[in-house]
């Protein structure tokens, strides 16, 4: 498809939400339960996070994305809870305060959330949306993983990371009818840009609300392609990215080589 559709994901359905509590995962979080789905809310312990996810009305679980044992047990509680998890949507994510100097243990840190949660969230989300017959993975990633900024390193290796990531694993769950996309917003009314906030305002500079940015992840679960790139900027919508083919390599008689089977993701064998 061109670009992603607005259909109602399936009542009754369970999601989970890392990151719930931030802009992007309240927004959403609200967008699904009007649409009669079960919006579990996943992030670091504290008051203030607990009061969120309870001013939503949604079930909280304590989630630290860069502890591989949390994250299993994140998906635990939800299909003890709530009997089945239908998708997932692993949206934590912190930006890089350094703009010169190369800071190795922030740039760590970043992909650390950014890159490793999202594998760690993936590897424990797979074996209950297999119970659950299939289901949709929505990685949120940014346009940073397609066009990187200089100002922040580490936050655009782990959003391209993430990409790859996406592009990667997509083929290999098709056959399970789980489908992987990312969403790579532009520049979003969160709190990442706090720092950059009033430049973007002297500017006249159209940023995303959460909200716009909400709506491309439900019709990323609903619709998306396996393995798809949806960039979200003001006045576009949600459109995929079209990535460009490396040149094949040629044989000795000049024809295109063909990858060897052993090579070669499930669905293409």
């Amino acid at each position: 498809m061109s670009r992603v559709s607005d259909p109602t994901p399936a009542a009754g359905s369970v999601a989970l939400i890392t990151g719930g509590t931030g802009g992007f995962g309240r927004a959403l979080a609200a967008t699904l339960r009007q649409r009669g789905v079960t919006a579990v809310l996943a992030d670091l312990d504290s008051d203030r996070n607990r009061s969120a996810a309870a001013d939503l009305g949604c079930p909280f679980v304590v989630l630290d994305v860069t502890d591989r044992a949390a994250n299993r047990a994140a998906v635990d509680q939800v299909e003890a809870e709530h009997g089945r998890l239908d998708a997932v949507f692993l949206n934590a994510g912190i930006a890089g305060q350094s703009r010169e100097d190369l800071d190795v243990d922030e740039f760590l840190r970043v992909v650390d959330v950014d890159l490793f949660g999202i594998v760690y969230g993936t590897a424990a989300a797979l074996p209950a949306l297999r119970r659950a017959g299939g289901g949709a993975i929505v990685v949120t990633a940014s346009l940073a993983g397609l066009s990187p900024m200089a100002t922040d390193p580490g936050y655009s290796v782990a959003k391209g990371g993430a990409v790859a990531f996406v592009r990667s694993m997509a083929p290999r769950l098709v056959a399970d009818g789980i489908t992987v996309t990312a969403i790579c917003p532009g520049f979003a009314d969160t709190a990442i840009i706090d720092p950059l906030r009033e430049e973007f305002e002297k500017a006249g500079f159209p940023v995303l609300t959460a909200q716009e940015v909400a709506d491309a992840m439900v019709a990323a679960w609903a619709s998306g392609e396996p393995g798809a790139a949806y960039i979200v900027q003001p006045g576009i919508g949600a459109v995929p990215y079209r990535f460009k083919g490396v040149p094949s390599a040629r044989t000795a008689s000049g024809e295109t080589a063909v990858v060897p089977e052993a090579l070669r993701p499930p669905t293409m064998r």
